[in-house]
């Protein structure tokens, strides 16, 4: 079986916390692993896809030449790509 990933745990903590019978009804109907499974694995495709999609319209620095300026950029990239997906996935 695969092992629940940041967006799973993330996905788990908001329907204890803020949709609790539906979390509830999960776990009685042993539904909950299958679905937060679904939703780590949702989730990380997501991030590959909208992180290729940023990167050719907003293309990193150069590595070699500016190592500061890459990191800054990618770090905004990785932000903006996880803004998106708790949005878009596991706050729903």
């Amino acid at each position: 079986m695969e092992q629940l990933g940041k967006y799973g745990f993330l996905r788990r903590d908001y329907l204890k916390n803020h949709r609790n019978s539906t979390y509830q009804v999960m776990l009685l109907q042993d539904t909950s692993g299958e679905h937060l499974l679904e939703v780590d694995k949702a989730a990380r495709e997501r991030e590959e896809v909208i992180l290729k999609q940023l990167e050719e319209k907003e293309p990193l620095p150069d590595k070699e030449a500016d190592q500061m300026g890459w990191v800054r950029a990618a770090n905004q990239h990785k932000a903006i790509v996880e803004e998106i997906i708790l949005k878009e996935l596991i706050y729903v």
